[in-house]
């Protein structure tokens, strides 16, 4: 099958959404399809063996400088069409991959659009609240072009036909059990990770530092752990457009910035932590999580979004309420005194991450590729008859 991917990220820039991105582009490569990607940036020329076609585009500053709005451009509709798709797949169409579905429309071609990020509510944290019903009404009326959508988790299915979103289903979770396992737990990460104390309870967080992940939360919530665990430290794993100000928030004695990890050091520091905290309200799925667990560390996250789908309650992590502070401060506390009920935690989230492959995750990918397929084609055939 050949696939003609949009998406609104891609490398160097690292997210939860690149990262799914690149795992089905792995895995995509290994089932014996074709891909030909379009992504905004400095993307690399070729992932997976696929052909990356750069699009222009523009830094979001002031609001969000990491995001880089791709423009469309007349090479986009020559290497369409001599590329000549079975279907279009735009991953979170807003600018660039919105232009995806447009371009799937214009040729006739099977169209599936993929909801990653919940750019409405992004809207009241990045404080230009004014735009969420904007935002609203444009990507449901682009999701909505689609033979098929797909969430990432189950409580953002449902959430998505909420809004109008129609015909939508899953596109099962995943995470590289392989890559991100508890054996990479190394004392010299944790020296790193802990600024030279080893031996203090850390909690971490890995992601983007913007003010939508609710990260401030963590500098009343740690100022609790500390008071009830002194000597309890604080990693923060990965930068962002609100890094400066967590620096400010977050006390400099007991807290360690690394800037953005990956490969070999990514999975040690997720192997080398002993909780994950995780405040966020506005995730879709949560992969962080997911890779923590895979590292044999059981996340605190906010109950609220994805993470729900996520996290077992009690079982892999805790869920807490996301403005429950004492909560927050009661969790982490726990997890981080009793190493009998992390090590049960530990082993529940490893066993929990092991059932999701993105093997399998791709097959069905796959298999709504086909379903999209279908679905035009019976559209297709009603138009001529009419």
């Amino acid at each position: 099958m050949r696939i003609a991917m949009f998406t609104e990220v891609f490398l160097p820039k690292i997210d939860g959404v690149v990262t799914r991105v690149v795992r089905t582009l792995e895995q995509l490569a290994e089932l014996g399809h074709e891909v030909l990607l379009f992504a905004p940036g400095d993307p690399p020329a070729q992932y997976a063996g696929f052909e990356v076609v750069r699009v222009r585009g523009a830094s979001l500053r002031p609001l969000y400088p990491e995001i880089t709005v791709g423009f469309p451009t007349p090479n986009i509709a020559r290497r369409m069409q001599s590329f000549r798709p079975h279907v279009v797949h735009t991953v979170n169409p807003v600018w660039l991959a919105a232009y995806g579905v447009l371009s799937a429309r214009r040729r006739d071609l099977p169209l599936l659009a993929s909801f990653h990020t919940d750019v409405p509510q992004y809207t009241e944290s990045l404080r230009v609240g004014w735009a969420r019903h904007p935002a609203e009404s444009w990507i449901r009326m682009l999701h909505n072009q689609a033979e098929v959508n797909l969430c990432t988790s189950g409580p953002m299915v449902q959430a998505a036909r909420e809004v109008g979103i129609r015909r939508v289903d899953l596109w099962p979770k995943a995470v590289d059990t392989v890559g991100y396992r508890p054996q990479h737990r190394s004392e010299q990460m944790r020296v790193r990770l802990t600024d030279g104390h080893p031996d203090a309870p850390l909690v971490m967080y890995v992601g983007r530092m913007s003010r939508e992940k609710d990260l401030d939360t963590l500098a009343e919530v740690m100022r609790g752990v500390r008071e009830r665990v002194p000597g309890a430290r604080l990693a923060m794993v990965g930068s962002g457009p609100h890094r400066a100000e967590l620096e400010r928030l977050l006390d400099p004695a007991s807290t360690t910035f690394t800037g953005y990890l990956s490969g070999a050091d990514l999975a040690a520091a997720y192997a080398s932590a002993d909780v994950f905290a995780f405040p966020s309200t506005t995730e879709t799925l949560g992969l962080v999580a997911l890779e923590s667990m895979a590292s044999g560390v059981p996340v605190v996250g906010a109950r609220a979004g994805g993470i729900p789908f996520v996290i077992e309650d009690g079982a892999t992590g805790f869920l807490v309420e996301p403005a429950d502070v004492p909560g927050w401060v009661d969790r982490l506390t726990r997890l981080v005194t009793d190493p009998d009920l992390r090590g049960t935690m530990s082993a529940a989230a490893r066993a929990e991450a092991e059932r999701h492959s993105w093997r399998a995750s791709a097959q069905t990918l796959v298999g709504h590729y086909e379903k999209a397929v279908q679905i035009h084609a019976r559209l297709q055939s009603r138009r001529r008859a009419t």
